[in-house]
C-alpha cells in the first residue's frame, strides 16, 4: 500500500501521537506531545508538523477538540513501518498456557473457546476465533441415520477430528437394507478424497454402482453434491467469541449509538464469522483497520487475527477491537496464541 512520504520529522510526530491516543483515548495536542516524549523540538514545530500530517491525510481533527486523531491510513503505516513487536510478557505467557492446557476437553471448539476468551482478557478487546476451513479436507468415513420416513441425517466424519451433519430429504421411505447398501458404497468410493473431489467427480464414481433398492438416494447425493460435501462452513457454525464486555468498557463506546453498534456486530455471527473465513490463509499475523474492511458495519474496529492448523485442517484467530489498540501487544498475544492452539490440536 502506498503512503505519502513523510521525513524523519513527521514519522517520529505520527509515531507520539499514535502511541498518545492509543494510551489516553484523547485527541493529541502539541503540547502534550512535547511534554510526554521530549522530541527535541518545540511545542510550534510540533503543532506545524501535525499540520503537515493532516494535509498528507495522517491525521484529523474531531470537532470538539484543538488535539488531532490518527487516521486509518496512520494506523495502516505505524502497523508496517512503525511498530516494534515486543516479546510477550512471561506473566501473559503464563496465563495462556495455563488457560488452554485446562480447556475442559481436547475438542477443538473447547479449546478454541478458551483461546477466544483468555485472549479477551489479555487483550481487552474481543478474542474470536472460528473453526478449521474444510477446502482441503478428507473424507474419512460417512454415517447414514434414518430420523424419519421421509428425513435422513449424513454424518461425515474429516481427517483432523471434525465433523459435520447435512439433513438429507428423500421423497419415498427407503428400506433398512438400502440404506445400509447405500452407507457401503459411499464409504468404499468416497472414503480418502476431499471434500472438493468428491464434488467434482461423485457422479462418475457412483455410475456402475449395482444398487438393489438404494439408487434413488443416490441420485439424491449427485443432484445435492455442491450442498452436501460442501467445503464452507456456513453461517456462525464454529464461530467462538470471548467476552464482549471488555469492548463495552473502551471509551469508543461510551456512546448509546456505538453500544447499538458493537452489540449488532457481536450478535450478527452469521456475517462476522464470513468476515473471518475471508483472512488469508497463511501463516502469520493479518490485519485489516477500520474502511479496509469494504464495510460501513466494520469502519471503526481493527481485526487482527492469525491462522492455526491442525493436521490438514486450518482456521482463524484473533481479536476484534477499537482502530484505537495497542497494536504490538495484541499482534504478540494473537501469534503466540495461535501457536499454542496449533499445538493442542496438532
Amino acid at each position: 500500500m502506498g503512503f505519502p512520504e513523510l521525513n524523519q520529522r513527521e514519522r517520529r510526530v505520527l509515531e507520539a501521537v499514535i502511541q498518545s491516543y492509543v494510551e489516553t483515548a484523547e485527541p493529541a495536542g502539541s503540547r502534550t506531545i512535547s511534554r510526554r516524549f521530549g522530541l527535541g523540538v518545540s511545542p510550534a514545530t510540533i503543532r506545524n508538523t501535525m499540520s503537515d500530517l493532516e494535509e498528507k491525510g495522517y491525521l484529523y481533527h474531531p470537532h470538539t477538540s484543538a488535539g488531532r486523531v490518527p487516521t486509518d491510513i496512520a494506523y495502516r503505516l505505524y502497523v508496517d513501518s512503525l511498530t516494534r513487536v515486543a516479546p510477550l510478557a512471561t506473566s501473559d505467557r503464563d496465563v495462556l498456557t495455563e488457560q488452554l492446557a485446562t480447556s475442559g476437553g481436547s475438542t477443538i471448539e473447547a479449546i478454541l473457546r478458551r483461546a477466544a476468551q483468555t485472549l479477551s482478557v489479555l487483550t481487552q478487546e474481543l478474542g474470536m476465533a472460528v473453526g478449521p476451513r474444510l477446502d482441503q479436507t478428507v473424507l474419512s468415513r460417512l454415517e447414514l441415520v434414518r430420523l424419519s420416513s421421509e428425513r435422513l441425517v449424513l454424518v461425515l466424519t474429516l481427517q483432523g477430528g471434525a465433523a459435520r451433519t447435512i439433513f438429507v430429504e428423500v421423497t419415498e421411505p427407503i428400506a433398512d437394507n438400502a440404506l445400509a447398501e447405500v452407507s457401503v458404497v459411499l464409504n468404499e468410493r468416497l472414503a480418502g478424497l476431499t471434500l472438493r473431489e468428491i464434488r467434482s467427480s461423485l457422479a462418475d464414481r457412483l455410475r456402475d454402482a449395482s444398487m438393489s433398492g438404494g439408487r434413488e438416494l443416490l441420485n439424491i447425493f449427485v443432484q445435492e453434491r455442491e450442498s452436501i460435501f460442501d467445503d464452507r462452513l456456513k453461517r456462525d457454525e464454529g464461530l467462538v467469541l470471548g467476552q464482549a464486555s471488555v469492548l463495552a468498557e473502551q471509551p469508543e463506546f461510551a456512546s448509546s449509538d456505538k453500544m447499538r453498534r458493537l452489540i449488532a456486530l457481536t450478535e450478527s455471527n452469521e456475517h462476522l464469522a464470513e468476515v473471518l473465513r475471508r483472512r488469508p490463509s497463511t501463516p502469520g499475523i493479518s490485519i485489516t483497520i477500520g474502511n479496509e474492511h469494504g464495510d460501513p458495519r466494520f469502519e471503526n474496529f481493527t481485526i487482527v487475527t492469525s491462522e492455526y492448523r491442525a493436521g490438514s485442517l486450518a482456521g482463524v484467530i484473533g481479536v476484534i477491537g477499537p482502530t484505537r489498540m495497542p497494536y504490538e501487544k495484541v499482534i504478540a498475544l494473537v501469534t503466540h496464541t495461535s501457536r499454542l492452539v496449533s499445538d493442542l490440536l496438532d
